[in-house]
């Protein structure tokens, strides 16, 4: 790990396009921490703040890289963090865990159990439990395959056949199997609904966001694995390090004050002393401040500045703004925001 600079992994692939990915590009700008390179497919630089070191690399690896201190911190989705960790688990009896500082809120998808529609109006639980009693050995295929294994080994505890079909082999796919009882994951890249469409395995689990794809192929969603969101990850071994926690809580500081400005906007304006009043029972009423408002008193006028969300469906801005005219105040003006940290306490880290 490089013991100079907070070392963090920067994701590849759709969250590095600035039309894709959520707007991470922009998000990193508002914090304060604006990239070269990144969009580009690397290297990531950040130009302002020298005493950052961008990895470029997948979201599928940065939680080996964390959980070895090769990052600090890593911007990835939770399901790919959950599949290193369960690999070092399963394949060499570590258990590791990692800190998981802060969603972003964006790149949500659903891991999620697939299969061939079941016919005679059973469950899934029930469906597959007749399946274990037939079948000594299963197959499936999943691009996670060891949140697969994880969640099969739960399911078999849970119908109570743990003592026939607890072993296990993760192969590529269409290789010969390792075992002759228990589960075989086969590892894919993608289209596992044609894998599971076409019978080669017996059920499979699969990322989606809206389930259209798997509805398409004529596929049904049996069970729920996880849902996953990008976030932030750090390992905590680095908290062994003043400087560089220091460093660390600098940048997730500012990279939440980014994203809790997100749709916010400060709206100032002027009321004379004879409107204060029945402006403030206005703000007062829709929550417009917290412990008081922010007020700049003159002589004859008074200055406000109000922050607003402008995704609240119960409170438009375009109304709030005209009811504030109605109620005598003067030069509206509402200026976007690019960060609002609320306070050190803002993150838990």
């Amino acid at each position: 790990m490089n013991s100079e600079k907070l070392v963090i992994g920067m994701p590849a692939g759709s969250l590095a396009d600035p039309q894709r990915g959520g707007n991470l590009i922009n998000l990193l700008k508002a914090a304060g921490f604006p990239t070269k390179g990144y969009d580009q497919g690397g290297p990531t630089k950040f130009p302002l703040n020298a005493v950052l070191l961008g990895w470029d690399g997948r979201p599928q690896e940065f939680g080996s890289q964390l959980a070895l201190e090769e990052i600090d911190l890593a911007i990835g989705g939770d399901d790919w963090i959950r599949e290193r960790m369960l690999e070092f688990k399963y394949e060499h009896g570590h258990e590791r865990e990692l800190t998981r500082v802060m969603s972003l809120g964006r790149g949500g998808v659903r891991i999620v159990i697939i299969n061939k529609p079941i016919e005679g109006g059973i469950s899934f639980d029930e469906w597959l439990k007749g399946l274990l009693q037939k079948k000594p050995l299963l197959t499936m295929v999943s691009e996670m395959p060891y949140l697969a294994l994880d969640w099969f080994q739960r399911k078999i505890h849970a119908l109570g056949f743990t003592g026939t079909h607890a072993g296990w082999s993760v192969q590529k796919y269409c290789m010969p199997p390792k075992i002759e009882r228990g589960l075989v994951i086969y590892e894919t890249w993608g289209k596992t609904e044609a894998k599971v469409l076409n019978g080669s395995v017996d059920f499979g689990m699969e990322i989606t966001q809206s389930g259209s794809a798997i509805r398409n192929y004529g596929l049904q969603i049996s069970d729920e694995v996880l849902e996953s969101e990008t976030a932030i990850y750090a390992n905590p071994r680095i908290k062994d390090d003043p400087e560089k926690y220091e460093l660390a809580r600098m940048f997730l500081v500012n990279l939440y004050g980014a994203m809790y400005a997100e749709n916010k906007v400060l709206m100032f304006f002027n009321a004379k002393k004879s409107h204060v009043m029945g402006i403030l029972g206005y703000l007062r009423t829709n929550h417009l401040f917290a412990d008081e408002p922010t007020m700049n008193e003159g002589t004859t006028f008074t200055e406000f500045s109000v922050q607003m969300d402008t995704n609240n469906p119960e409170l438009p801005l375009a109304k709030v703004r005209w009811d504030l005219a109605n109620l005598g105040a003067t030069h509206i003006e509402t200026v976007p925001l690019d960060s609002c940290i609320p306070s050190l306490e803002s993150i838990n880290f």
